[in-house]
């Protein structure tokens, strides 16, 4: 079947969609100031707060690599990437319980001066940088993936090479995060969030509608499918698909990537008050297990329906979801699509960005305590924020050799466990042993070798024994144990009081 919306209506809808986003930028940032760039005043409302956290959380890895992955076997099989957003919740009660009311309490705007108060400079700066690295290969996936599509279906038809796609996009995301900051994220987001729940679920009514199927009985049909099964406790611990496996799995990714994370934890630290962020904690665990949930029935819908028509899946299982809706499902779906898309890409990136601007602000350059003008600072932010527009751009080229036929979400965990492990061993010592402190250089030694031990590790046993994302949890438990015998070891060599 013919592509359902040119390459130039497409285009229309990006340009269209991007100036509305402009508009509520100027509207959101005019009066910005720093404080409202970093943590928007801590004014943000809290119900807008949980469903923009909703669209930063899914981005385009959920939207696109989520429902390609439902019959691509691996980690995500079937349905049984629930098990791991259960694992979600236990992460998330502890962010509510431990993390915000701490972060609340210090008046924190960089979470990594939690880590500066309790250990040290160093400490801090190293907490901070492992932050960078990860939210800057996390969101280069991420943009990555759109990206690819936008390629595939609208601009590489059009002649136009990847590399200008790519800066396109990151163009378009910093025209409009420049000025107002989190501000504008905390809108944006949840317009953008929005804009992608509505698009799946038009695509299952549409799909449903073309099998003669109706919407609600969806769920029974799913399940009673090839790709139904959801719980697997019957697998071994070595399995991808364990479902205790996935469920530390969840908790753990969850506490370092949402609880860890300047990102995250940047729209909840804008919130009025601590009992905001904690009933937007609560509300975006609810909305989040749903919007999961009908991410895994479409992809799973996507399959079957693609068996039906004899629909050839594509050789990146990425692709299958625009596949369908941009050719097969008609005009109507291929808009929402597209704006479904597009919103996965910003609703991401955009507050990554201004995340990255802020922990390289408040945690490198010291903007806290600085005795640079307003004004200045906020030179000083613009160059930074380009700076990183430049990195991203650079990083997304480089992902392009990523293999064909690797789904990016699976990827996305794997790295998350090598990078934000240091992180949560350190806050989790920090938390526990309030009174131990290893010296400054052995902080920074162990935050460095953790991780390429955990690697090591994971490459001598892949032919016997799968990780897969709990590699977090033995990057984590590296570091802990790390930090705490270097603890005893410097407070030995200390001179006795």
């Amino acid at each position: 079947m013919e592509q359902t919306l040119s390459s130039g209506l497409i285009l229309t809808i990006i340009i269209a969609y991007f100036c509305f986003l402009i508009l509520i930028s100027l509207l959101t940032g005019r009066k910005a100031d720093q404080a409202g760039f970093f943590i928007g005043n801590k004014n943000s409302a809290w119900i807008m707060v949980a469903i923009g956290m909703i669209g930063t959380s899914l981005s385009g890895v959920t939207f696109i690599s989520l429902p390609g992955a439902v019959g691509n076997g691996g980690m995500n099989q079937s349905l049984s990437y629930m098990q791991m957003v259960f694992g979600y919740l236990i992460g998330y009660f502890i962010i509510a319980s431990v993390l915000l009311p701490l972060y609340y309490r210090l008046n924190l705007t960089s979470i990594y001066t939690f880590l500066g108060n309790r250990f040290g400079r160093e400490a801090h700066l190293t907490g901070s940088a492992y932050f960078l690295l990860s939210r800057t290969v996390g969101a280069a996936f991420r943009l990555f993936l759109v990206a690819g599509v936008l390629q595939a279906f609208v601009t590489g038809p059009m002649g136009i090479p990847f590399w200008l796609t790519v800066a396109a996009t990151i163009v378009l995301i910093w025209i409009y995060t420049f000025s107002g900051g989190i501000k504008t994220i905390i809108v944006t987001d949840t317009i953008q969030t929005i804009c992608m729940i509505l698009a799946v679920i038009l695509t299952l009514y549409a799909i449903g509608n073309s099998m003669g199927i109706g919407i609600t009985d969806i769920p029974e049909f799913v399940h009673n499918g090839q790709f139904g099964q959801m719980i697997f406790t019957d697998k071994l611990w070595s399995d991808g698909n364990n479902f205790w496996k996935q469920l530390i799995s969840g908790a753990l990714i969850a506490l370092a990537m949402t609880g860890l994370d300047q990102d995250m934890m940047q729209k909840n630290l804008s919130c009025k008050t601590l009992k905001d962020a904690q009933k937007n904690m609560l509300v975006f665990c609810v909305l989040l297990v749903f919007v999961n949930l009908i991410f895994l029935y479409m992809g799973a819908m996507l399959y079957e329906y693609a068996a039906l028509e004899a629909i050839i899946v594509p050789e990146r299982p990425d692709h299958l979801y625009p596949t369908i809706a941009l050719n097969h499902l008609g005009p109507l779906v291929g808009v929402f699509f597209v704006l479904g898309l597009i919103a996965a890409a910003y609703s991401s990136a955009d507050s990554a960005l201004t995340a990255l601007t802020t922990a390289f602000c408040i945690d490198f350059l010291k903007f806290e305590t600085s005795t640079k003008t307003a004004e200045e600072q906020k030179r000083t932010r613009l160059i930074v924020h380009v700076a990183f527009s430049l990195i991203l751009f650079i990083v997304i080229l480089l992902f392009n050799a990523l293999p064909k036929d690797s789904s990016i979400i699976n990827q996305i965990f794997v790295a998350a466990g090598y990078t934000y492990g240091p992180l949560l061993g350190l806050f989790v010592f920090g938390l526990l042993f309030k009174e131990l402190k290893p010296s400054a250089t052995a902080i920074i030694g162990i935050c460095i070798s953790a991780p390429i031990l955990s690697y090591l590790l994971n490459e001598s046993l892949k032919n016997t024994f799968s990780f897969g994302s709990t590699i977090l949890a033995v990057n984590g438990v590296l570091t802990f144990i790390l930090l705490y015998a270097f603890s005893k070891i410097y407070s030995l060599k200390q001179p006795q009081q």
